[in-house]
């Protein structure tokens, strides 16, 4: 139990995927505008790097590694994580398409999402079991939404201040993701003995 409140705590706040590992900076920074538009694209993100890390572990455990091709690993898991996309943008469209219109064009970019396949691919590189991979993919997922949503607070609050105009837009932005991946980096002793 304690093993799996380690790795949790570790994926969503001292190695996020965005401020510690720099994956899925493009929808941290494109997407990150408003609060609303943000908190979609995280629990979309959420949904996909849970079900994408139980999927990838089960074909890696009994598909690739039973027949010895572990090195189409990377192929493998970018179909399997397309086709999960599809299927949940599919399941959406029919049964909420409130929802849907809602998540809009974010549902689809996680398709394109580097942090979706690194959780995968260090759910076997860490060599984790089935319910280490289920909190580590949910954890990112978590940590994901955890950075976005407070960087889409900042700049919805920054857009109503004064800003000189040479640092308007991704100037700042990064400015903001500079500070944030230095403040998650006091987390890093955590749980050194």
């Amino acid at each position: 139990m304690e093993q799996l409140f380690i790795i949790f705590f570790s994926v969503v706040v001292i190695n996020n995927f965005i401020l510690a590992k720099f994956l899925g900076l493009c929808p941290f920074f494109g997407v990150s505008r408003e609060l609303k538009s943000a908190t979609s694209m995280g629990l979309a993100v959420i949904f996909v790097m849970t079900i994408a890390s139980i999927v990838t572990w089960f074909i890696n455990r009994y598909v690739l590694i039973a027949y010895q091709v572990e090195f189409l690993q990377t192929i493998v898991f970018i179909l399997v994580i397309a086709a999960l996309v599809q299927l949940v943008e599919l399941f959406i469209a029919k049964t909420s398409p409130m929802l849907q219109r809602v998540l809009g064009i974010y549902l689809p970019l996680i398709t394109t999402n580097c942090a979706v396949l690194g959780v995968c691919l260090l759910n076997i590189k860490d060599d984790y079991n089935l319910i280490e991979t289920i909190i580590h993919g949910l954890g990112a997922g978590l940590g994901f939404t955890l950075a976005i949503c407070i960087m889409a607070g900042i700049r919805e609050r920054l857009s109503v201040c004064r800003v000189p105009p040479s640092m308007q837009g991704f100037p700042l932005s990064f400015v903001i993701g500079c500070l944030m991946a230095l403040s998650f980096f006091g987390f890093q002793g955590f749980f050194t003995h």
